[in-house]
């Protein structure tokens, strides 16, 4: 056998080695998110968000921001119940590669290159449960947080994308989807948020 057919054979077997992987991590967390609304949730709020912040009344954005409330504590109490359910997954079947790009089983050869999807969940969840954005004073106060929620919840995705697919995937799924660059989304999520991700995925 020559090397060419060989380094076809190898990728073809790598090729398909992934896709089992990505189907099996796809699964996992579809069985896990299927059970809370989080996803019409948050897409209700990044809406509601682009609507308040595009009203020039502000008895009106007031009223919007009002609307939203009970919205933002259903996601956050959803999220965290959510974190309680995944953090009960077996450790093995939650490492995600910090590689650009998704190879099989990395997380089992290379353990130390990884992080524990269950912690960036809980992560996520303190990170959607802080920035209450009624609850504030004021009207600038309030957009100052409606935009570091939805950065919340933009990175909450990333970090779906990223274990089901790769860092790179999410980063480009990420761009397309809300036209937001993942290095924006990190600088405007809360510090405490920023800092764990951090640390968590070993760039602290």
């Amino acid at each position: 056998m020559d090397f060419f057919t060989l380094a076809i054979i190898v990728s073809i077997a790598i090729y398909v080695l992934k896709k089992q992987e990505q189907r099996r991590r796809t699964q996992l967390l579809a069985e896990y998110l299927g059970r809370y609304q989080i996803e019409k949730l948050m897409g209700g709020l990044v809406e509601g968000y682009l609507r308040a912040l595009g009203e020039s009344d502000l008895q009106r954005r007031t009223q919007v921001w009002a609307l939203l409330e009970s919205t933002e504590k259903s996601l956050a109490e959803q999220f965290q119940r959510f974190a309680d359910d995944f953090s009960k997954v077996d450790a093995e079947q939650v490492r995600v590669s910090t590689l650009p790009l998704a190879l099989p089983y990395v997380d089992r050869i290379y353990p130390r290159g990884t992080f524990d999807m269950r912690e960036m969940v809980k992560i996520h969840a303190r990170g959607l449960a802080a920035p209450q954005v009624f609850a504030a004073q004021d009207d600038d106060e309030r957009r100052k947080r409606a935009f570091a929620l939805t950065a919340e919840i933009f990175l909450m995705q990333h970090s779906c994308h990223w274990f089901c697919k790769s860092l790179t995937v999410a980063s480009v799924r990420l761009l397309a989807r809300h036209q937001t660059a993942y290095e924006q989304v990190l600088a405007s999520v809360s510090s405490a948020t920023r800092d764990a991700y951090l640390r968590l995925i070993g760039r602290a």
